[in-house]
């Protein structure tokens, strides 16, 4: 199922196009990762998505019919702008966001303090929020958007200000709203995160769809020619590779010739005597695909 279409979206601020003519999917169920530079057009397509402001050509679908504010009720949203009430107390500020939702107040609090628990901050439950460190208040915020339980969610970098382990807290969440069946769109910079977490992605550059696809899908189809072989000892010459490195682990990186395919290569190098453990495509990260594209549309 498509949880999420945007379908021809363009939007222009004077003579500044944010948007042109954008259209993907998102389907139901998954981390998304919406991708892009600063000033790529991210940020408008979120804003859009939320009816903070208008398309000026385009449409949003949302659950199969066109995008309504009272859709708005079943998504959630963490800006990358953080906002909270600073001199409220967190258990106040998180059961106010739960009423915005459509909660009644008892059940709002009842769930921000089951939320509380589950980012590991039970004690800060009655503290005003000045008092949170920023790490706190990111997961207080995160934990404001998710109690919840938006069928689509938004969030924009939010492991921002966190360390390795609240990060790792915050990405065990999301998978465990992806086994629930709630789908997360994850706009982000950190490329480690995108392969670990998301099933697909799209990448936007100055206000255009450049990249989307599952993420392996993207990463064999912008990958160059090369293999991965981890092999007994040296490996013989073959003409069909263009160039070899190894890195004395007996683990060596070949790029083929242009037209030869890994099938080829696999077969001359054992025809040769070569004993390989270990042979695959050596899939370029997210992070040299995203600089990549992103260099190749400012040439």
């Amino acid at each position: 199922m498509i949880i999420l279409s945007f379908e021809r979206l363009s939007k222009r601020y004077g003579q500044t196009t944010a948007l042109n003519d954008v259209s993907f999917d998102v389907p139901s169920g998954e981390i998304f990762g919406l991708l892009g530079p600063n000033g790529a057009g991210k940020s408008t397509l979120i804003r859009i998505l939320m009816d903070i402001i208008r398309a000026d050509a385009g449409e949003v679908r949302v659950f199969g019919e066109p995008r309504r504010r009272e859709h708005l009720d079943r998504l959630g949203y963490l800006p990358e702008e953080r906002g909270l009430y600073t001199k409220q107390t967190v258990i106040d500020v998180m059961t106010y966001f739960g009423s915005l939702k459509g909660l009644d107040r008892g059940e709002a609090r009842r769930r921000a303090l089951a939320w509380l628990e589950k980012v590991e901050l039970p004690q800060v439950a009655s503290w005003k929020i000045d008092r949170l460190s920023k790490g706190m208040s990111q997961k207080v915020q995160i934990a404001s958007v998710l109690l919840s339980d938006p069928e689509l969610c938004v969030l924009d970098e939010p492991t921002t200000g966190l360390d390795p382990v609240n990060v790792r807290l915050v990405q065990d969440l999301l998978v465990e709203r992806r086994a629930h069946g709630r789908t997360t769109i994850l706009s982000t910079h950190h490329m480690n995160q995108v392969e670990t977490l998301c099933d697909r992605v799209a990448l936007i550059n100055t206000g255009r769809l450049m990249v989307y696809g599952e993420v392996g899908a993207v990463r064999r189809r912008h990958s160059l020619p090369e293999v991965l072989v981890h092999a007994r000892g040296a490996l013989p010459a073959v003409p069909l590779v263009e160039q070899a490195s190894g890195n004395g682990n007996g683990v060596w990186r070949l790029r083929l010739a242009d037209g030869v395919s890994p099938a080829d290569v696999l077969r001359a190098l054992v025809e040769r005597g070569a004993v390989i453990d270990r042979f695959e495509p050596a899939l370029a990260p997210m992070e040299d695909i995203f600089l990549r594209v992103v260099k190749e549309a400012q040439a």
